[in-house]
């Protein structure tokens, strides 16, 4: 893969038709890949791992502009201890030198959850992650760890009544103003790997108005002619939010 500055900057390739601004993916099937093949889980999840960046490139151009991963959820910590220990391992091994690579491509990396629970030492990565890429301007990657859209949404309200916000005040654009990242847009496109179709708990406030794509493929699978037909099928849907469309 390139590593030139401008490899992750955005460059629609179809300007005639709709691009989602924001796409959110639950990284779904790693285990199941492994197992499939023989290898232990923690090699899916690896895997997997190693496929983000090729899904960026390929988003990145067709011209979207945020992209989420859900990489690991506040019901994960339920996993056994061994597998989220290797989890550990994983993130512990490749974020620093991730974030160097998506640096130099003028990646821009938020964290969507929770670090306190985290171990101290993932946590200040994902800070030094932040930290470095936050003059960037290209693609903005947000990394969904240790994240629940529900938890989220009760964060949100204890830090409006801690504000001292009256019943009658409590707002939407309030509500949405204390998320974990408010400055981020609504993802316009869900993708989830793996087969299943539900949200799973994935940004269900901001997921209101989202196209949903699921599909039966792995995520270490899901490559460039799946990020095609992602957004073909996204480019073919009309999106009224409620209202009937314009004669």
């Amino acid at each position: 893969m390139t590593s030139s500055r401008e490899a992750f900057d955005v460059d629609s390739n179809n300007p005639n038709l709709p691009i989602p601004n924001h796409v959110a993916i639950t990284m779904d099937g790693n285990g199941r890949w492994a197992s499939e093949k023989g290898l232990p889980r923690l090699a899916g999840h690896r895997a997997g791992t190693e496929n983000v960046r090729r899904v960026l490139k390929a988003l990145a151009t067709k011209g979207v502009r945020f992209v989420t991963i859900f990489a690991f959820s506040t019901e994960n910590w339920g996993r056994p201890k061994d597998e989220v220990k290797g989890l550990f391992t994983i993130l512990g091994e490749v974020i620093d030198k991730e974030a160097h690579e998506l640096n130099k491509e003028n990646v821009r990396i938020l964290h969507l959850g929770l670090k306190n629970r985290l171990p101290s030492s993932i946590a200040k990565a994902i800070s030094s992650a932040q930290t470095l890429t936050s003059k960037n301007n290209g693609l903005v990657l947000c990394v969904g760890f240790d994240y629940g859209g529900r938890a989220e949404i009760v964060d949100a309200f204890r830090r409006l009544v801690s504000e001292g916000i009256s019943v009658d005040e409590i707002s939407e654009a309030k509500l949405k103003a204390n998320l974990y990242l408010p400055e981020v847009p609504d993802p316009d496109l869900i993708i989830r790997t793996g087969g299943e179709q539900r949200l799973s708990n994935f940004m269900i406030w901001q997921a209101a108005y989202s196209e949903l794509y699921f599909t039966p493929t792995l995520w270490p699978d899901f490559g460039v002619n799946e990020v095609d037909e992602a957004i073909g099928l996204y480019q073919k849907r009309q999106r009224r939010f409620g209202t009937l469309p314009k004669p």
